[in-house]
């Protein structure tokens, strides 16, 4: 059949219905849909864009939707690539999450690369994405794929491509990768190949439960005081879910290896399921989704609540505030804090910090994690949104023998203590947040009274995120527009606070708005603004890379709880009217 860039959106559907290539199912789906032209329009009017960590969409049949049509064309793109590079004998892991669709997705991609010659490694099963990262590295890959799209809802899947450095994708790769995807145009550019020949050749390779344990153990390497959970364990009590998700069994067993007895796990929310039937929204973030563990929380008295989202790599938090009895949500911000003054603080007690240590955290995260690495004398790093500048820096720092990475994280529930993996890892998270709650347990306290001695020991940061989404053909024009009026008129006050300084990541510059002195930013091009605000406080927007989404990040300090949420409401009010 013709490209499907070359024709009309209508002509493209037309062929979709009727061109035996396409399966049966996927033909009579859209055939469902005649008459609909705004559904026909939506599916067909673009190709699932390509970012630069790979594809995100609703899964169903088009061009703009998730399915395995689109993913054996990214594949055939990235296949093109490493043959270019030269790593077909490094060849590729693949790993995928509970999602429906996951395990085909995986299947295609793999056997689209073994088609180009390329050795795969696909897991026997669902694995956290974590687990992706750490393999590509163990397992000498020249790339690795996960199939997931992460927190987003049920309708939702993705395909995250890493390099060999078990980060997700980063320049030039990602935009070289993107440039060869985009010259796959029609469909008999894709190669396919039967798994039976695969197997046959010894391009087709299953990963088993084996290489869990390796993974494991370099989990239970990051705990520094192994100590403390066995003085501590048999009184915590732990409540967890998965979320239907993957972090079931390698939360659960890590927990036990360490020690913890008394874990609860949400059995409504056990099993793997990618219709997530007790939630509309599998995301940590969200508080609806809560509503099953508290429950449990409240029946046992539980010390600590957990749950990770599908892919089990990000992870939300609540605990017990002592005062009123009441379990208090903790935001990423918090419980990256929580685990990276643990860490930093145990490591000098214990001598055991190594030279030159760095803590790593993106431009939107808060910046109490500046004033905790000042505290240890730890290097602070800042990178550009996305975890995969975090990954990219422990490459950076081991090829320059510059600094140690200690830990990273970034504002929305992901970190990384270790460099097992060069991705964030609620598996880890978890060790360890139950490991600063024992040691706290130990001295009377809890997670929530941790978190107030922070708060009275640094300040009390806050912060927020205000998201407006534009769906459709004219939504992306609409972030495109108010991304250039921010940057043409750049405002000169954001809730009562002075502008101070205006960085632009797209420009690489940073203007002070007092002096008007011009520098750069020093890191790479990217379509944020950040505003540099009197008073310790700060503002960020910038277009998501997976969703049709703008996103405004605040940050604030404040003498009190209550004065830094009103300081946090002021300049939320600032977005609230854009439409």
């Amino acid at each position: 059949m013709k490209g499907d860039m070359t024709v009309g959106y209508k002509e493209v559907y037309d062929a979709w219905c009727t061109d035996e290539y396409f399966d049966v199912s996927v033909r009579e789906e859209l055939k469902a849909i005649s008459g609909d032209e705004k559904e026909i329009e939506d599916r067909f009017y673009r190709q699932l864009e390509f970012g630069t960590g790979g594809l995100r969409g609703v899964i169903g049949a088009g061009t703009n939707r998730m399915n395995i049509y689109t993913v054996r064309k990214a594949t055939q793109g990235l296949a093109n690539y490493i043959v270019s590079q030269r790593g077909q004998g490094k060849g590729v892991a693949i790993a995928y999450d509970s999602r429906r669709m996951s395990p085909e997705f995986a299947r295609e991609a793999a056997l689209c690369l073994n088609a180009n010659g390329v050795k795969t490694y696909l897991f026997e099963s669902l694995r956290p994405t974590p687990e992706l990262s750490f393999a590509v590295r163990e397992l000498g890959c020249i790339a690795g794929i996960v199939i997931t799209a992460s927190h987003n809802p049920r309708e939702y899947n993705g395909y995250k491509v890493y390099w060999e450095d078990g980060a997700q994708i980063t320049p030039p790769h990602d935009r070289n990768i993107l440039d060869e995807v985009g010259k796959v145009t029609e469909f008999s550019q894709v190669k396919m190949m039967e798994e039976d020949e695969a197997r046959v050749l010894g391009l087709f390779q299953v990963i088993g439960t084996s290489f869990d344990d390796l993974y494991l153990k370099r989990l239970r390497e990051q705990s520094i005081h192994p100590e403390i959970i066995r003085e501590a364990a048999q009184d915590m009590k732990i409540v967890y879910t998965p979320l239907h998700g993957t972090g079931n069994i390698p939360v659960r067993r890590i927990l036990k290896e360490l020690g913890f007895a008394k874990v609860y796990v949400v059995e409504e929310q056990k099993a793997p399921d990618g219709n997530f039937p007790t939630v509309a929204y599998p995301n940590p973030e969200d508080e609806k989704a809560w509503e099953l563990a508290i429950e449990l929380a409240k029946k046992i008295d539980a010390d600590i609540v957990l749950a990770t989202d599908p892919d089990a790599d990000r992870l939300g938090v609540y605990a017990k505030d002592t005062d009123t009895g009441e379990y208090v949500s903790f935001t990423g911000n918090m419980s990256g804090m929580l685990i990276a003054e643990y860490i930093l603080r145990e490591r000098v007690k214990t001598g055991t910090m190594p030279k030159n240590p760095a803590l790593v955290e993106t431009i939107v995260t808060t910046d109490m994690a500046k004033a905790i690495a000042a505290e240890y004398h730890t290097a602070l790093i800042e990178v550009l949104t996305g975890f995969k500048y975090i990954g990219e820096q422990i490459k950076l720092f081991e090829e320059q023998k510059s600094y140690t990475y200690i830990f990273g994280l970034e504002e929305s529930y992901g970190c990384l203590a270790g460099t097992y993996a060069r991705d964030k890892d609620a598996c880890v998270a978890v060790m360890l947040l139950c490991e600063a709650a024992a040691y706290y347990k130990t001295k009377g306290k809890t997670l929530w009274d941790a978190m107030t001695d922070m708060y009275e020991k640094y300040g009390y940061y806050r912060e927020g995120l205000k998201t407006l989404t534009f769906k459709g053909i004219d939504g992306a024009e609409k972030i495109r527009r108010m991304m250039r009026e921010q940057r043409e008129n750049p405002p000169k006050e954001m809730g009562g606070l002075k502008v101070l300084a205006v960085r632009d990541y797209k420009t690489d510059t940073r203007k002070n708005m007092i002096t008007g002195e011009v520098t750069v930013t020093g890191l790479p091009d990217s379509d944020v603004l950040y505003y540099e605000l009197s008073d310790d406080a700060w503002c960020c927007v910038r277009p998501s890379g997976t969703e049709p989404k703008i996103k405004f990040y605040f940050g604030v300090k404040g003498d009190s709880l209550k004065d830094s949420e009103s300081k946090l409401e002021k300049l939320k009010d600032v977005f609230a009217a854009e439409k």
